[in-house]
């Protein structure tokens, strides 16, 4: 029983690194995106959270991406006097998102979910032997 508790703990971390990484890839796709109009807030990056919880059918222990939060650091600005969304001065608003901590997070991610991919593995592994023997 233990081994299916290993396969579904690790379900469910693949599950919540596979939001983080759709969460990363979004930021990432609206790093250059701008307000429509001046004054206007451009895209705010969105920060993955985690939270565990008990699973009380399996007696585990199972982790799931929680609420988003919104990265509240300043925007950006650059000058673009011609751009729709400038402002008065010709500067234009711009994401707070730096595309080299996404790609860093989305690494980190990315490692954490081959990580789970692992211990299915190494769990299907042992099932696999175990029957063998039982057959033997």
């Amino acid at each position: 029983m233990d081994l299916i508790k290993s396969l579904f703990v690790s379900a469910s971390g693949l599950k919540a690194q596979n939001g983080r990484m759709r969460i990363i890839a979004e930021n990432i796709a609206n790093a250059d995106s701008t307000g429509r109009t001046p004054g206007e807030d451009p895209y705010r990056r969105k920060i993955p959270t985690f939270k565990s919880h008990f699973d009380r059918e399996m007696g585990a222990q199972m982790v799931e991406l929680g609420r988003l939060s919104e990265d509240n650091s300043p925007f950006d600005t650059r000058y673009e006097p011609g751009h729709p969304a400038a402002n008065a001065e010709g500067y234009v608003k711009t994401p707070n998102v730096n595309t080299l901590v996404e790609t860093v997070d989305m690494r980190e991610a990315q490692r954490s979910y081959e990580a789970n991919l692992n211990v299915i593995e190494a769990t299907r592994r042992m099932v696999q032997r175990t029957i063998e023997i039982l057959r033997a």
